[in-house]
């Protein structure tokens, strides 16, 4: 168990009270069915609407995320000593606690893994050196296998939808192989038997990437934030998967879809483990509003930057930040000084 120290608690417990307007009731989160004729249609209003919705008939084997799940469990089992050898995560490998360089800290530990990177690198071999290596690697490159063609669908399904040309403009950012993805799983702790208070796991922010494909096993603890500032829980679904509009489809849809904001408070006696396949566009990528859809540069909300520039700037901020501020065409700022 990951254990924080009292000062850290107590900067955990402020930040829940800074969001007191909470519905504690769950309410009907979209739900995409992959095999339904509608499946485009359905993304786009989810997407417009929440910026966040339920995959179902995903065709992802139920075996592989079983395994999946095992194979992690074993992972944070291991003994502090051991995993840490894994780390620190910087940003790749093992980390636990700290989140980013930037002093957020939570109610957490995890591993980072670069999706398209050698899976014999530092990072990834001291990870899976430190459990079942051979079997937790290749089930690793199953999913993300997996994950890579479920964020592409779903960008195709949105380019089809919007009548973006190329239909591949969107899905390609993810298949190549220069796109910048990574794997997260993230271990949530269970609580002291003795607390009866709420920690932050994870605190609230928003996905820099085009979508993130979400996945956790059936412990409660997922919050969305929604258009009106209220914090709403998500249903757990272990057999399905949550799909989390980014920043950088935002760009793209010139703020038609919107990046929701998002949090993981720890408020069970279960742990939580939640596995976030982050696909991002490769790092050279120019990132501004589609000329198909906003042909006048005049009604762009946002300057052109590289993802390279915008991983950049997200890396120097805090969880909470708006980091697209920073981008918005009526600011007067520079993107070279990022």
């Amino acid at each position: 168990m990951v254990v924080l120290l009292q000062p850290e608690l107590d900067t955990l417990n402020r930040q829940v009270d800074v969001n007191p307007k909470c519905k504690p009731s769950p309410v009907r989160i979209p739900v995409v069915n992959l095999t339904d004729q509608n499946a485009k249609t359905q993304t786009v209003k989810a997407c417009e609407e929440v910026g966040f919705f339920k995959v179902v008939n995903h065709r992802v084997r139920p075996e592989l995320l079983t395994q999946l799940e095992e194979e992690a469990t074993k992972f944070f089992a291991l003994p502090q000593s051991l995993k840490d050898k894994a780390g620190p995560a910087d940003p790749f490998g093992y980390g636990s606690k700290r989140i980013g360089p930037n002093g957020d800290i939570g109610w957490i530990e995890y591993i980072l893994l670069n999706a398209n990177s050698d899976p014999t690198s530092t990072q990834t071999a001291a990870v899976f050196h430190q459990t079942t290596h051979a079997s937790f690697r290749e089930v690793v490159e199953v999913y993300m296998e997996e994950m890579k063609g479920m964020s592409s669908k779903v960008l195709q399904m949105v380019a089809e939808e919007l009548k973006i040309e190329p239909k591949e403009k969107l899905s390609k950012l993810v298949k190549v192989k220069e796109s910048d993805s990574c794997l997260r799983m993230n271990h949530y702790p269970e609580k002291d038997e003795t607390s009866d208070k709420e920690e932050i796991g994870f605190g609230e922010h928003t996905d820099p990437q085009l979508v993130s494909v979400l996945r956790s096993n059936n412990t409660e603890g997922l919050q969305i934030c929604l258009k009106d500032g209220t914090w709403v829980d998500v249903p757990p679904d272990h057999s399905s998967f949550f799909v989390i509009v980014g920043d950088t489809l935002q760009v793209l849809t010139n703020g038609r879809f919107k990046s929701v904001k998002h949090r993981v408070l720890t408020n069970t006696k279960r742990s939580r483990l939640s596995m976030i396949y982050f696909a991002g566009p490769p790092l050279t990528e120019k990132i501004s509003p589609l000329p198909c859809l906003v042909p006048n540069q005049d009604d762009w909300l946002y300057k052109e930057f590289t993802w390279s520039q915008y991983k950049s700037a997200a890396y120097k901020t805090k969880l909470g930040d708006y980091r697209l501020g920073l981008f918005e065409k009526q600011l007067p700022f520079s993107i070279s000084n990022v």
